[in-house]
């Protein structure tokens, strides 16, 4: 008898069942993100942008974030309410590049952040300078993964415990404080919790906003 037109196709073989698992998962073994929402904003552009937007777009692009610091992630939102941006945008210069905590130090803090939040854009802008910092690769994957990385220096230890903590019970117990004190001193121990909350700030701002990343990026968290 002739099959019909629409006659189901046969199952795929257990061969290319494999095949298309281990296509569909990323380098670390785990199925590939999902494709980030559409933004809530509207792209912006330059040539129509108010004085203040113009003023803070240039406070923006001086000093160590550059002339090419592109207009996307939090700069993207800030420069819709321009006189809160300009306080924002000043706080998270100098909490990434102005404070006594060393870099490495702060990366890592950024980065448990990001994961925390589960923060695209944030992780993708810092994982990078992260590794060029300093921290470690297999530690960069392990915080992507939401593990305590296998291999961590003394200070480091002192902040992915004083981070998981405050995070964990919103208070950080009187040892937790002793290590971190130790570390960073008191003046440092205050900005690294200032970049923690800097960095909260943004990575809500990106989630409520869905702030996309740049195009042909793969997103490093599924989204809910």
């Amino acid at each position: 008898m002739t099959p019909p037109k629409h006659a189901a196709r046969p199952a795929a073989s257990k061969s290319s069942a494999k095949s298309s698992s281990k296509s569909s998962s990323s380098a670390t073994g785990r199925p590939a993100p999902a494709k980030s929402r559409r933004s809530r904003l509207a792209p912006l552009a330059e040539a129509d942008f108010t004085a203040e937007q113009k003023a803070l777009l240039a406070a923006i692009r001086s000093g160590p974030r550059g002339k090419d610091t592109p207009i996307e992630g939090p700069f993207a939102v800030y420069l819709r309410a321009p006189a809160y941006g300009d306080l924002a945008q000043a706080l998270g210069g100098h909490c990434r590049l102005g404070t006594s905590v060393p870099k490495r130090l702060s990366e890592l803090a950024i980065l448990m952040t990001a994961r925390h939040w589960r923060a695209q854009y944030e992780w993708h802008a810092h994982a990078p300078i992260a590794e060029e910092a300093g921290l470690p690769a297999a530690t960069i994957r392990a915080l992507r993964a939401g593990r305590r990385p296998a291999k961590l220096r003394a200070d480091e230890a002192a902040v992915f415990d004083f981070v998981t903590e405050l995070y964990r019970s919103r208070r950080v117990s009187d040892p937790t404080y002793r290590r971190i004190h130790k570390v960073l001193g008191e003046a440092g121990a205050i900005e690294l919790t200032g970049i923690l909350g800097y960095y909260a700030l943004v990575a809500m701002t990106l989630n409520v906003f869905r702030m996309p990343l740049p195009a042909g990026a793969a997103l490093p968290f599924r989204e809910p």
